[in-house]
């Protein structure tokens, strides 16, 4: 099959304006919102670790906090991934027996801090986190006005919720890696083979994604297409399209679905179930390695609408603030806002 990661605008082409990304950490911030409260367990076996960092990945930290005590990085858990080349704030938990006493503040690196430490009676579960507060700076803007207006648009219609580049690797190479996985290449890491399955499954929503609004259909409901439930895992099948769907899916409650894919029957119907097989074609390889893989068919929003995002300006800089559901990249709103180029530094995920 032919790799091809020239995903569609929403826009129908790249923005015009150009701008700097990512010139320094505090250019790109994100904090982790849990959506709930830690239930603090002075007994409690699990010490729950609110960490700023900064040039440092999450796995990165995880290893160091597991050192520090002597334990398995297995004991050492983290809800969601976040950028290396960036400052970001999150939580980790590390498991230890209920009678051991650590004092935290011993434990110093020059790529994250320890600001606060609590006790509870669970872990901190991988994806568990509501969402992130991002704070970016683009610099060096070229087009003011086409920013404005690129924002705008983004804060009414939303974004294509695009997976982020870096789900694929360097130059996307784990596609590649992932289609000679599935064409019978043994891989012992368990966390590489996680890793090309997820980024396989992520290119197959991506490349949907991108034909639906290369035809049109990003803000058009067909008939017999999933919709999704705002802040949900539920759906159901659009079987007509009364004024009622569409004024929810105007009003952002419920959103088209694309496939996450996976074992078991098709969840599209009727005519939305035509173009998924149409656009999808050449996607065999990917998906019969995904089912043999034994994952099942999920659904994910075509669309992020970002909460609260605003803007301002300093000269030709302009500092975006917005919050993004977990699983959302800023890269992928981003990209409809302004062509980004980054500092020549490695990137962790986002």
């Amino acid at each position: 099959m032919t790799i091809n990661f020239d995903f569609a605008y929403a826009g129908g082409a790249a923005p015009t304006a150009h701008a700097l990304f990512k010139q320094q950490p505090d250019d790109f911030q994100v904090r982790e919102v849990l959506g709930f409260e830690i239930e603090d367990d002075p007994k409690g076996q699990h010490h729950w670790l609110w960490i700023e960092k900064s040039g440092a990945n999450t796995d990165f930290v995880a290893k160091q906090l597991a050192r520090f005590v002597d334990v398995p990085a297995r004991e050492v858990s983290y809800s969601g991934i976040k950028d290396r080349q960036a400052r970001t704030w999150q939580w980790f938990s590390v498991q230890l027996p209920a009678t051991r006493e650590v004092d935290w503040s011993a434990l110093v690196d020059d790529e994250f801090r320890i600001v606060e430490v609590k006790r509870c009676g669970r872990k901190l579960r991988r994806g568990s986190h509501q969402s992130n507060e991002f704070v970016i700076t683009l610099r060096d803007v070229s087009d003011a006005e086409a920013v404005n207006e690129a924002l705008q648009q983004v804060k009414t219609q939303g974004a294509p919720h695009y997976f982020g580049e870096q789900r694929f690797g360097h130059q996307g190479n784990n596609i590649s890696k992932a289609l000679t996985m599935f064409a019978g290449k043994r891989i012992k890491d368990r966390n590489l083979r996680s890793l090309l399955i997820s980024a396989a499954r992520s290119y197959i929503f991506n490349h949907y994604l991108s034909e639906r609004i290369r035809q049109g259909m990003l803000q058009t409901p067909i008939e017999g297409d999933v919709m999704t439930l705002r802040g949900s895992h539920s759906y159901f099948i659009a079987d007509e399209l009364d004024d009622a769907l569409l004024q929810r899916f105007s009003e952002g409650d419920i959103d088209i679905g694309g496939p996450l894919w996976g074992r078991g029957e098709r969840l599209s119907q009727a005519s939305a179930a035509d173009f998924e097989q149409q656009a999808l074609i050449a996607m065999s390889e990917l998906q019969d390695g995904l089912e043999k893989a034994g994952l099942k068919q999920e659904r994910r929003p075509l669309r992020v609408v970002p909460a609260g995002l605003q803007w301002q300006w300093s000269g030709a800089d302009c500092e975006v603030r917005m919050n993004l559901p977990a699983g959302a990249y800023a890269t992928s709103v981003l990209r409809e806002v302004a062509q980004l180029r980054s500092a020549p530094v490695s990137t962790g995920d986002e």
